[in-house]
């Protein structure tokens, strides 16, 4: 069970199982943002955890050995959003069934299409595209926006993501997480499509070390 869970820390960034229940039609009550704000730290706590002492941790041994923790935007209930995931019908003979995401080396990684989720933020809707690793049942978001190159990795965020009942998703974006190329240019990261790429900034989640 141990050595599943590190699997997925390295795979996907961290651990991030919520129960349905947490949705409260379109928004999250107060006892649950209390519940995700716990959930929040305890996943930034095991970030730090596999960084400083699992054998796979993205940081080069020099790094490693005066490691302390990453840095994050504080907890915002603010860039926490829930609803209904549009859902693409793809057959998988379609050439739009997988996407082909850029990656930091110029090579490419391929990705299921799963769907598109939209939010509403700075009184304007906003819609990000979603896909799903081809080994994995979880969702993985790649996206950017105007804090890149500033106060977070030049090469955009990723957030990991699970499908919940009736093909809902809590769209956290405290717990968006920089892709392990920005801790070591030896590993291969996707880039975030043009799709994902947000005029607005996303001042929460992780952000560049101080």
């Amino acid at each position: 069970m141990e050595k599943k869970r590190l699997s997925i820390l390295f795979a996907i960034g961290a651990i991030f199982l919520i129960q349905g229940s947490i949705l409260i039609g379109e928004e999250l009550a107060p006892l649950k943002v209390d519940l995700q704000y716990r959930r929040v730290m305890e996943w930034r706590r095991e970030r730090d955890e596999f960084f400083k002492t699992h054998e796979r941790s993205p940081l080069p041994p020099e790094r490693k050995r005066n490691f302390k923790c990453l840095n994050y935007y504080p907890f915002d209930p603010n860039y926490i959003f829930s609803g209904q995931i549009e859902r693409y019908h793809f057959y998988i003979n379609d050439p739009k069934y997988y996407a082909i995401l850029l990656t930091n080396k110029g090579t490419h990684k391929r990705y299921i299409r799963y769907g598109k989720f939209h939010f509403r933020l700075e009184d304007k809707e906003h819609a990000i595209e979603i896909y799903k690793s081809i080994l994995s049942d979880y969702l993985l978001i790649l996206f950017k926006d105007t804090t890149n190159g500033k106060e977070t990795y030049e090469g955009g965020r990723y957030i990991d993501a699970e499908i919940l009942a009736g093909y809902k998703l809590i769209l956290d974006f405290n717990m968006a997480y920089h892709p392990p190329c920005a801790y070591n240019n030896k590993l291969i990261c996707a880039l975030p499509p043009r799709e994902n790429m947000l005029e607005i900034p996303i001042p929460a989640g992780e952000k560049n070390s101080k």
